[in-house]
């Protein structure tokens, strides 16, 4: 009967350990998970901002080149000869 009982309290006891093992296995799995994502979204974020810097020193380049056509306007028409 003791035998029995030790045997039962064995695998209660293994079973528990089973238990504490697969969530700390979890837990760490979930923690690999989101430091993942949150290394992908930084990378996301350096690349946009990457790319928004791109487009704003074309605008400012196209607006620089736009308005030194615009600066002009004023003398092409005072000197036009029909």
């Amino acid at each position: 009967m003791l035998k029995i009982l030790n045997t039962k309290l064995l695998i209660a006891i293994l079973a528990v350990l089973a238990a504490i093992a697969s969530a700390a296995i979890y837990q760490h799995h979930e923690a690999a998970k989101a430091a993942a994502l949150l290394e992908q979204q930084q990378r996301d974020t350096e690349r946009r901002r990457q790319e928004d810097e791109a487009f704003r020193k074309k605008v400012e380049e196209n607006k620089k080149r736009h308005n030194s056509a615009a600066g002009n306007e004023g003398k092409t028409w005072k000197s036009y000869i029909p």
